[in-house]
């Protein structure tokens, strides 16, 4: 189950099998087992298995590695993203710590990976705005300063936030342009959420884009 856990779409027996060592007779009777047991499955034999949202395994020991992932995502989230993100990587980090049948609280802290201190746009006030507007798939007014530093006003549907180090991209659908495009978040001089869903699922975005540009879903 925490295999599955991390899929959003079924999971063949062999898909599981291959990940777990395991024969796909084993998954399939293991699934039987589960199903008979109130576990919240979807599925059969043959098309792929999916744990259905809003289930919650209870607490688990982390290993090593998982716990140094952990804390090692949360440090470069609280270096590189912006002062909200920065609060939630920490906000995130405690819970975790806590919820476990042991407290991993000293643990993390003496994790030996660190972030290099460099750039960090904590003062960047477009980027929350931003990261809001991809959440709820809002439109959003941006005023915008090409390379040569000539200002246009645009109406973009952001899908997408790239978080490079030393500069941020917005991945969005522009309005003018009629099409997709990037743009860096330096360069734009004020943000504006506008209260109106755009019209393309942002999943839909995001799949054009990826396409465009040549990038895996697992990317």
């Amino acid at each position: 189950m925490d295999a599955m856990r991390g899929s959003r779409r079924p999971v063949t027996a062999a898909a599981l099998a291959e990940q777990l060592g395991v024969s796909e007779r084993t998954i399939y009777r293991d699934m039987q087992t589960l199903a008979e047991l109130g576990a919240p499955l979807e599925g059969e034999a043959g098309v792929g298995y999916l744990l259905r949202a809003g289930f919650f395994l209870p607490p688990l020991m982390f290993g090593a590695d998982e716990l140094e992932a952990l804390v090692l995502g949360a440090r470069w989230v609280k270096r590189q993203g912006d002062a909200e993100l920065a609060k939630a990587a920490a906000s995130a980090l405690a819970k975790i710590a806590t919820a476990t049948p042991k407290d991993l609280r000293d643990d993390m802290a003496e994790t030996s990976l660190w972030v290099p201190i460099g750039f960090n746009d904590h003062d960047d006030p477009h980027i929350p705005p931003a990261r809001r507007a991809i959440r709820r798939q809002h439109k959003l007014r941006i005023c915008y300063s090409d390379e040569q530093g000539r200002a246009s006003e645009r109406v973009v549907w952001p899908f997408a936030l790239a978080y490079f180090e030393g500069k941020r991209l917005l991945a969005a659908f522009c309005e003018m342009r009629g099409a997709l495009r990037h743009f860096r978040m330096d360069r734009i001089r004020s943000a504006e959420t506008i209260a109106e869903r755009y019209p393309t699922a942002r999943h839909a975005l995001l799949k054009t884009w990826r396409a465009e540009n040549g990038i895996s879903e697992e990317s």
